[in-house]
């Protein structure tokens, strides 16, 4: 792949996007939880499940969206993906019953392929080949407060114009300010070449050997893990602090303030992570999910320390989450190939598409009046200790033949 320099104005006109992308899209779903089931006469699971198979489109659609980028379209498909996300908020305010419902997230999560963040990590990754990370913590701080940003505003346009208009109003700013911002700042896609470096192999020109190595599939099973703990918990998160009895103010409160814990967490690794060990920060990161599910499934518990739980979580869970982010982002270029990132990251679609779906119908099968979230938050702690243990094995089995970053 060419290379260009690390160009600090180009990321932050993709930081805008995905923080409009990140913030009326997939922090819609939880505020819509209510209104969906009062005015369509709905279940919890029925509703979980329209966001399901948004995340199930998703994933489906990673591998082709992976190959187009990695083929340099990424101009085109951005910018699509930013018209139908458009669109599809527009028809999701004509809805009216389950079919209606589905069928408008289907379409999001169509769009969510091709907008959220990794169609944009596999461009950078492209664009930035010797400064990839840096580029990538660079885009996601923007992104890391579209909760801080957009929970609070659609609450507040849903509370003034109704759910139906406040939709409109999200779907302009797809239309008029994120496709402009991808046709104009995506120009110049650099060509394919042979890569050097970290992530060359002898085999670059194919990734089927990459496909079939063990530090690829327990990427695979790191990325399945924690990504379903960390779409599952946004999904419900409102739901989850209003069973906990806090007030209304604090139930949009403390939502909006994961997005700041988010970019504290990745302003750390800005700053400090060439004085650590990369490897060792990559380890420790993604113990910081558990650690939070656990602080949340001991505040209904402990009636005096519910409060400050419930605070330790957003805190533990934002800032963890933040990095997670990078972690993620940036696992298959670090330990498998970095020729072929978003083909593998593409190719991880279909099990990614599969445990997302599963994981925010499953928390809401799993809610009950008489033990609420409990079991779900069990099964998300489980989950997320799964996958610190499958990235600490890939580190083990892919260093000891990867050059020092």
């Amino acid at each position: 792949m060419s290379s260009q320099r690390f160009h600090a104005p180009f990321v932050l006109r993709l930081s805008l996007a995905q923080l409009i992308s990140w913030g009326s899209v997939f922090y819609l779903f939880s505020l819509l939880i209510d209104p969906l089931e009062r005015d369509l006469g709905l279940s919890r699971a029925q509703v979980s499940l329209a966001f399901s198979l948004a995340l199930l489109a998703e994933g489906l659609m990673a591998y082709p969206v992976g190959r187009w980028i990695d083929q340099g379209h990424e101009r085109r498909v951005m910018t699509a993906g930013s018209v139908l996300a458009a669109i599809c908020l527009a028809l999701h305010t004509l809805v009216s019953n389950l079919a209606g419902l589905y069928a408008v997230w289907l379409g999001l999560g169509t769009a969510m392929a091709a907008v959220l963040y990794s169609p944009a990590f596999a461009l950078l990754t492209r664009r930035f080949a010797h400064d990839f990370r840096r580029a990538i913590i660079t885009l996601t701080f923007l992104g890391g407060l579209a909760s801080t940003v957009f929970i609070p505003l659609t609450a507040w346009l849903m509370a003034e114009l109704g759910w139906r208009s406040a939709l409109l109003c999200l779907a302009s700013l797809h239309l008029l300010v994120c496709a402009p911002l991808h046709w104009l700042t995506l120009r110049g896609a650099p060509r394919r070449v042979p890569a050097v470096g970290l992530g060359a192999t002898p085999h670059s020109g194919s990734v089927r050997p990459f496909l079939r190595s063990a530090p690829f599939l327990l990427i695979g099973v790191f990325t399945v893990s924690m990504m379903s703990v960390t779409v599952a918990i946004p999904t419900h998160l409102v739901s989850l602090l209003r069973e906990n009895s806090l007030p209304q103010a604090w139930v949009i409160a403390l939502p909006a303030a994961v997005g700041v814990a988010q970019v504290v967490g990745r302003l750390l690794l800005y700053f400090f992570e060439h004085h650590a060990d990369l490897h060792l920060v990559n380890r420790l990161v993604p113990l910081l999910i558990p650690v939070g599910v656990l602080a949340l499934m001991l505040a209904p518990h402990l009636a005096d320390w519910q409060v400050a739980l419930t605070i330790l979580f957003v805190l533990i869970y934002g800032l963890g989450n933040g990095m997670l982010t990078i972690v993620k982002g940036t696992a298959v270029a670090q330990y498998v190939s970095r020729d072929h990132v978003a083909t593998l990251n593409g190719a991880l679609g279909v099990p990614l598409a599969l445990a997302r779906a599963a994981a925010p119908l499953l928390l809401g099968l799993l809610w009950s009046p008489q033990v609420g979230y409990r079991h779900g938050l069990w099964l998300l702690l489980v989950l997320s200790v799964l996958g610190v243990g499958a990235l600490m094995l890939a580190q083990r089995l892919s260093l000891p033949i990867k050059a020092p970053d």
